[in-house]
């Protein structure tokens, strides 16, 4: 009887018992993409509804009651959208993704349900602590030390789940999408660490690590890798894989994809002080910022050109194919985000938006336009296939979601941008004497018709997560949930 090497004794030992090596198993592990996809409905129906309420809170200030109030709530949305919606939306995709690019089951065996689990448990905690007000008060690291350490636990699993299966992978070649899924999880793990850096004074008491400036400086250096990486190299990972896949085309260009990646990876992470411009921050460093930012603009609008320009030969399943339109529009959000965004950077421009609605503006026309576009879209796509069906239960409510999305969007975009810029001339207005020409409570006033019609924006993107609900649960009903066969990779690929 020959001797099995170690290597071969690993792959049978862990496969019989549906462990780390999966070298032998002939399906991939759809279960837990499965559970991702129906939890990015469901928390994108709840961030959304707390968006709503703290939209309407701002319009109907008597809303504001007990602990429910604006304070509360507003860290409670920017978690829920971003990290609950966001954060499921991310690992469903990239677990689908570096599966089948890889050609391989998920590797990592109990830490794969251990994400998941995890992830939804941080997800209630946060639900239960913020509203309490239990919160270390510093955006992209609002909770506390506990929960830090739980994100850090998911996280390293999350990790260790991805790049073991890129590890084990069948082919030689590692897909662009997967470099940009690799790149955010690795800055998304500096962020937290750094960002979160504090010192515990009770298990729901911490304070942070730096000082003044320099924590100032530490939350915008590290805090916009959420900006850079989780919100757009993370869903960039999805633009790469579902884009070509929904419309059957191969990406436009493959070297610009390549260089789309480096070329942001390396600016994206130092334009963080544009967040800073006229505070203590010095002025090289707020220059820094700026100018890395008006850097990021070309790799930005080269990644978007790559996707739409995918469409080539086959613009004509934009006609029918509504995952498509919510793909490619959001490809159209990230180009004007990633545009408005270096302009806010100049100095100049940012000594009239700066702490303004433009500012809200212009952070959901990425986090609606392009963040959620993609990703419901990501999604649909996925869902008939996660449930062995060839298309969603209603196309047309597809396409309905669509349009009440876009025009909620615009909605949303259109009055923040209106109120934003009244609020900075309002703001800069002096008489001839060198006093204010009016007060902060006049400038109030005046955004209220504003606050209004973005309300109404998030309405409607709100009812088009309810019909997408909707959806998703008629096409989940009789479905098929068995896991999809481990497909070879064609000859030339391996």
């Amino acid at each position: 009887m020959r001797r099995l090497g170690f290597r071969e004794v690993d792959i049978r030992f862990f496969s019989k018992r549906g462990g780390f090596m999966s070298g032998t198993q002939t399906t991939y592990n759809d279960k837990v993409v499965r559970q991702f996809a129906v939890m990015t409905v469901i928390w994108g129906i709840v961030g959304m509804l707390v968006g709503v309420i703290i939209a309407a809170q701002l319009v109907w200030p008597e809303l504001n009651v007990g602990f429910l109030h604006f304070g509360r709530l507003r860290p409670l949305h920017t978690n829920a959208v971003i990290f609950a919606f966001g954060g499921c939306a991310l690992f469903a995709t990239s677990y689908w993704c570096v599966q089948r690019t890889s050609h391989v089951r998920l590797w990592g065996g109990p830490l794969i349900p251990f994400t998941f689990w995890g992830w939804q448990l941080i997800i209630v905690l946060a639900a239960i602590t913020l509203p309490l007000g239990i919160t270390s008060g510093k955006e992209y690291a609002e909770l506390e030390w506990p929960i830090d350490i739980l994100i850090t636990l998911v996280w390293v699993a999350y990790a260790i789940v991805f790049f073991g299966t890129i590890a084990v992978r069948k082919v030689s070649h590692i897909y662009v999408a997967n470099w940009f899924f690799g790149s955010f999880i690795i800055a998304v793990a500096l962020l937290h660490i750094v960002n979160s850096m504090e010192m515990p004074i009770t298990l729901t008491k911490s304070y942070s690590m730096y000082s003044g400036v320099q924590d100032a400086m530490i939350q915008w250096w590290y805090g916009h890798n959420a900006v850079g990486f989780f919100l757009t190299a993370g869903f960039l990972g999805m633009m790469y894989y579902f884009v070509p896949k929904a419309a059957g085309r191969p990406v436009y260009s493959y070297r610009l994809s390549v260089v789309h990646f480096w070329a942001l990876i390396f600016t994206y992470m130092w334009a963080g002080p544009h967040h800073l411009h006229y505070t203590a921050l010095p002025d090289w460093t707020q220059s820094v910022g700026m100018i890395f930012s008006l850097i990021l603009l070309a790799p930005s609008w080269g990644g978007m050109i790559n996707g739409i320009m995918t469409l080539s030969g086959a613009w004509h399943k934009l006609r029918d194919d509504a995952v498509l339109k919510f793909l490619i529009t959001s490809l159209s959000f990230y180009g004007m985000s990633t545009f408005e965004g270096p302009m806010m950077s100049i100095k100049t421009v940012n000594a009239l938006s700066h702490y303004t609605d433009w500012t809200v503006g212009h952070v959901h026309s990425g986090a609606l336009g392009w963040v959620a576009m993609v990703s419901i879209g990501s999604v649909y796509w996925l869902l008939p296939r996660l449930f062995g069906k060839t298309e969603m239960y209603s196309p047309r409510l597809v396409t309905t979601h669509f349009w009440v999305a876009t025009i909620g969007t615009v909605l949303y975009i259109a009055s923040m941008w209106i109120a934003g810029v009244m609020q900075g001339l309002m703001w800069r207005a002096v008489n001839a004497d060198g006093t204010l020409a009016y007060s902060f409570v006049e400038s109030v006033k005046g955004s209220y018709p504003f606050w209004a019609i973005r309300w109404l924006g998030g309405v409607l993107f709100l009812v088009g997560m309810l019909l997408m609900a909707y959806n998703m649960f008629k096409t989940m009903a009789g479905g098929k949930t068995q896991d999809a066969p481990v497909l070879a990779p064609a000859g030339h690929h391996a």
